[in-house]
């Protein structure tokens, strides 16, 4: 059974992935710069290619470089989690005050993808300049067993998601100040109405979720 949920978590995150894939490259990508007359067809037809080429790309990375990204002793879905982390915290952070705040401006939206990665990548290799063991007794860094202390990947998540929505908000309010135009999209509040049962349900799969990880954690 945790084998089978392992491996469904595994193929959920990997075909998310291939999906964000297909979609940037074709939309984003070729229908813009290459054939702006692309039929479906044709996009979906490309889209299936940039999945196979991002797949075999992948393969062949693993083998080169997987053990010195990944160190010794990390297991393939660590992997997964961690460096997807290098980019969900800012995406995380714009998709949450573009649907919740209007005010939210387009800046702030690229300031959250781009400097959530940055920021990411600044406290990956940031023990290897210097010292963090002071962090250790707060738990916010371990010692790798080299001697040198880490931040935890879930830890740092946190932290770059709460600079992400910290900047946004920032660079948000400056913006309205001048006078920029957010173009908000109006939402019916009707769409996010819930039943009762749905509510309860929620707040005790939340709950649980919150248990597991004091617990285990």
């Amino acid at each position: 059974l945790s084998f089978a949920a392992l491996t469904a978590a595994i193929v959920a995150s990997l075909a998310g992935k291939a999906n964000s894939i297909a979609t940037i490259f074709t939309l984003d990508i070729y229908k813009k710069a290459f054939n702006t007359e692309a039929s479906e067809t044709n996009l979906v037809n490309v889209g299936k290619i940039a999945v196979v080429v991002s797949m075999f790309l992948a393969v062949i990375l693993s083998f080169g470089f997987g053990e010195g990204l990944m160190g010794e002793g990390k297991q393939g879905f660590q992997y997964i989690q961690e460096y997807t982390g290098f980019v969900s915290p800012g995406i995380f952070a714009m998709f949450i005050f573009g649907f919740f705040w209007k005010k939210t401006t387009s800046n702030a939206a690229l300031f959250a993808t781009i400097g959530g990665f940055v920021f990411s990548v600044i406290l990956k290799f940031l023990p290897g300049w210097t010292d963090l063991s002071a962090l250790h007794q707060f738990g916010w860094s371990v010692d790798n067993g080299k001697g040198v202390f880490e931040i935890p990947f879930m830890d740092r998540m946190l932290v770059v998601f709460a600079c992400c929505a910290i900047g946004m908000y920032i660079i948000s309010i400056i913006e309205n100040r001048r006078g920029v135009v957010t173009n908000g999209l109006e939402i019916d509040t009707k769409m996010f109405k819930t039943s009762t049962g749905f509510a309860i349900g929620s707040l005790l799969i939340i709950g649980l979720i919150v248990a597991l990880y004091t617990i285990y954690w």
